[in-house]
This record gives C-alpha cells, sequence and structure tokens, in this order.
C-alpha cells in the first residue's frame, strides 16, 4: 500500500522493528482493558504478520501509525473487513485503532480516523464505514463521534466472538457513517 500522510502521522505498513510496540499493546491492560484476551509475544506476532499480508493483498487494513517527525510507531488506525463477526453482511468494512496509552488524548486517533474514512469513501469508494466498541469504551465511543460516526442503537449487539466468562464485555455500540453523511460533513467544515 502507498502510505497515507497526515498532518503529524504516516499509516503504513508494518515493519520488523514495529514487532516490540505491537506485542506491547496487545497485552497491555490499559489498552486491552475491554477484550477478552492479551496476546503474548509468538500471538503477537502472527497477527503482525496476518495485519501485513492482508495490508500488502488488498491495499488497506489495520496499518501501523507512525509519527512522522520522529519515526516512532504508536500503534494502528485502519479499515478492515468484518469477516470476524459472522452477523455483519459481507463487504461490510469497520474503522478501529489501538495505540499506546502514551499517545493517548493527543488527537492521533481521530487524525488518523479521519484520514482513513476520506480514503475509505474517495479511493475505495465505500458506501459505509462501521466501528463497534464495548459500551463501556467511553474513549472508543467518544472518538467515533468526534470523527463524525453516528450511533445506531437499533444496530447495537452482544459480540458473538466475546465469551460468557467476560459478560461485562459483550454488549457492543454500534456507529456508523455513509459516504454522503461524510462528504456533508465535509462541506460543513
Amino acid at each position: 500500500m502507498k502510505p497515507i500522510r497526515t498532518a503529524r502521522l504516516i499509516l503504513r505498513n508494518w515493519k520488523e522493528c514495529d514487532r516490540d510496540l505491537f506485542h506491547r499493546i496487545n497485552s497491555d491492560e490499559q489498552v486491552m482493558e475491554f477484550f477478552p484476551f492479551r496476546r503474548d509475544r509468538s500471538t503477537a506476532d502472527a497477527k503482525m504478520d496476518e495485519f501485513r499480508e492482508a495490508i500488502a493483498r488488498q491495499g488497506f487494513g489495520w496499518t501501523a501509525a507512525e509519527i512522522a517527525a520522529t519515526g516512532q510507531c504508536i500503534g494502528f488506525v485502519g479499515l478492515s473487513h468484518t469477516e470476524d463477526t459472522p452477523f455483519m453482511p459481507e463487504g461490510t468494512v469497520e474503522i478501529g485503532w489501538r495505540i499506546a496509552p502514551e499517545f493517548w488524548g493527543q488527537g492521533y486517533v481521530s487524525e488518523a480516523a479521519r484520514a482513513w474514512l476520506d480514503h475509505g469513501f474517495e479511493a475505495l469508494g465505500l458506501k459505509e464505514i462501521v466501528s463497534f466498541a464495548v459500551t463501556a469504551n467511553q474513549r472508543s465511543t467518544a472518538v467515533m463521534e468526534r470523527i463524525g460516526m453516528i450511533a445506531d442503537p437499533a444496530r447495537d449487539f452482544d459480540h458473538p466472538g466475546v465469551p460468557d466468562s467476560h459478560p461485562h464485555l459483550k454488549r457492543h455500540s454500534f456507529y456508523q457513517v455513509t459516504r454522503a453523511e461524510w462528504a456533508t460533513k465535509k462541506a460543513a467544515c
């Protein structure tokens, strides 16, 4: 994929030097607070390889977010098909993110997510992009609202991938934005 540049970030495919950060964000208790699992080094490495291959194959995915001025990878932001969420219609594309806690609250996720929404609607021709998070995950739902996504409570759901041993993580809030809604919001800015 050709990297996407924002004012402060480069959104790109994963590099070997990103492995430590990738493992850290996938095993950190704070980052993974709303997930029922943590990844050890071998499963994190395998997942990063999976992400890298998907990006190379389709031109988008859960891409590394790098601070342009320093070259430091801070986590990921990107678009992905919702293949692991079986009840979603085929072809549904989700926007999501995961970054190291020391970079929270600096607007990096919103900046990168807006760039991905632009890319998804303009370059990929998507009609809708969705996002969802554990209902209690107010940090993520606040980002969804900040980037112009719209809550759709009728589509809230209990995630089938969350085991019964974690009932507090089952309920997910659903957000979406269509290409037309995104274009209207961009024109108003």
